[in-house]
């Protein structure tokens, strides 16, 4: 496992290592007055994300206040993440979400009231609205409407660095748009003019069909050309996991709610150098490096896509293949922020996602990240609600060691004992033992390397003919 350099002071050590990534975010601003957004309200589903001015609308349905106030907060983020300047709240009590404007009818009014008197261009709901909902809501208070999973999606398509990552986000936007799509001027049975009428329109299939169904049509032929992509992903992903399988290379995976701060921890860790934002959703990409323990065994870690409550379903389906790089682990280092004011629904929501996609049942440690942010009082609850959890800060390395020490420990021992007599000219053979075994006690003697150790079946089956019976 990588240390800090020898005799260097800790202070000036950068454990989060080169941050390129986030230099290039914080470059590109949106310029003022550039937008070239549809005006008419019943094209939204054709325009670009572009939010800016919002008012946040939720209905809180169960839970106390303290639990609605915490779900507004974590929505106003959400839209700060992606690039929005929050101008005011609204939460109305239900005991449901109506199922014709979401919110009541006298609320709508009183939204659109906020809306005309703040200037604002987007309302935000903090569900997600069926397309009926989504055209009422619109058609009444004057201006683009959009849902939570609206915004999370758009968080991701702004993050999305990899080739896969890309072809995942748009996979779920595709989906998630198909179900929405609203005919222009609110009129679903246009039909295709000009020369399409003749059937000679790019994509067209005769006079006869609509717009809708053309866009339908085409997001359908898409749709079905990303999941051919991504399963030829699958494929890299699934050879280099088997690789690691067949040497038994253990492997612990960094989950939790998206900015508990898995990144940072992991260049705490090893050095990654992986991209450390304070911002909802920093990190889509899985970045897997190769670490060591104390004695020398090789492992790997995994820092992964953040999780978040209510994450939508069709972003999970999309990212499933990236996600299983937990369902696949030894050991989940399930990282929750101990600053946040709700832990306990972080690591709800995060075993939510967990179950979803089989990974409920593996070995978990729970580690309470940014202590030093935390209020000491606060954190005595959370030894209550984890007994066997670890408290660290990644920014300042408090904790760290002991952590180290845990995943040492929690890591799996390979299953066969074994004691041979390893010619020098077979070093490869003691080499290997280093990395994917446990080395018990080693002796250099005149006729080769006397070792006691712990290793997987393949190895025990090549050390056979140099075995040793026990005394």
């Amino acid at each position: 496992m990588t240390h800090e350099p020898y005799g260097a002071d800790p202070e000036s050590v950068d454990y989060d290592g080169d941050q390129l990534d986030l230099a290039e975010r914080i470059s590109l601003r949106r310029v003022a007055g550039m937008s070239t957004q549809l005006a008419d309200i019943t094209e939204v589903e054709y325009r670009e994300l572009q939010l800016e001015r919002v008012v946040l609308v939720g209905v809180w349905t169960s839970g106390t206040q303290a639990d609605s106030d915490n779900a507004m907060a974590e929505l106003k983020l959400l839209a700060e993440t992606a690039g929005s300047d929050v101008l005011e709240g609204l939460v109305q009590r239900r005991t449901s979400p109506d199922p014709a404007t979401y919110i009541g009818r006298g609320k709508v009014d009183e939204v659109r009231e906020v809306v005309i008197a703040t200037g604002a261009d987007t309302v935000i709901c903090d569900g997600e609205l069926e397309p009926a909902q989504l055209r009422n809501l619109e058609d009444r208070i004057g201006v683009k409407v959009i849902d939570r999973t609206a915004l999370i999606l758009d968080i991701f398509a702004t993050h999305a660095k990899s080739i896969e990552g890309k072809a995942q986000v748009e996979l779920a936007q595709l989906q998630y748009l198909r179900q929405r799509l609203r005919g222009w001027g609110g009129n679903l049975s246009r039909q295709a003019g000009g020369r399409a009428a003749a059937g000679a329109g790019i994509g067209g299939r005769g006079p006869g069909e609509t717009k809708i169904e053309t866009d339908r049509r085409r997001i359908g032929s898409r749709i079905a050309q990303l999941r051919k992509r991504l399963r030829d992903m699958d494929a890299v992903r699934d050879t280099k996991r088997a690789e690691r399988k067949r040497n038994q290379v253990p492997s612990v995976a960094i989950v939790g709610y998206t900015n508990a701060g898995k990144s940072s921890l992991l260049n705490r860790l090893t050095g990654a150098g992986v991209l450390v934002e304070n911002a909802l959703f920093a990190t889509l990409d899985p970045t897997t490096r190769r670490s060591e323990t104390a004695d020398g065994r090789v492992f790997t870690l995994t820092d992964t896509v953040g999780f978040v409550r209510h994450l939508p379903h069709d972003l999970v389906e999309a990212f499933r293949s990236t996600l299983e790089e937990s369902a696949d682990a030894d050991l989940l280092v399930h990282v929750v922020d101990a600053s946040d004011p709700d832990p306990a629904g972080q690591i709800s929501a995060v075993r939510s996602v967990l179950n979803e996609i089989g990974a409920g049942n593996l070995a978990e440690q729970i580690v309470f990240n940014k202590i030093d942010l935390a209020d000491p009082d606060a954190l005595v609850p959370l030894r209550t609600l984890a007994p066997d959890a670890l408290f660290v800060s990644a920014r300042t390395g408090a904790g760290v060691e002991e952590l180290r020490a845990r995943v040492e420990e929690r890591l799996p021992r390979p299953p066969v004992e074994v004691r041979a007599m390893i010619p020098y000219a077979r070093h490869d053979l003691v080499d290997r033992i280093h990395k994917a075994g446990e080395i018990l006690t080693t002796e250099h003697t005149g006729d080769g390397t006397r070792v006691i150790a712990r290793v997987n079946a393949d190895l025990a089956g090549e050390l056979a003919e140099f075995s040793e019976r026990s005394a």
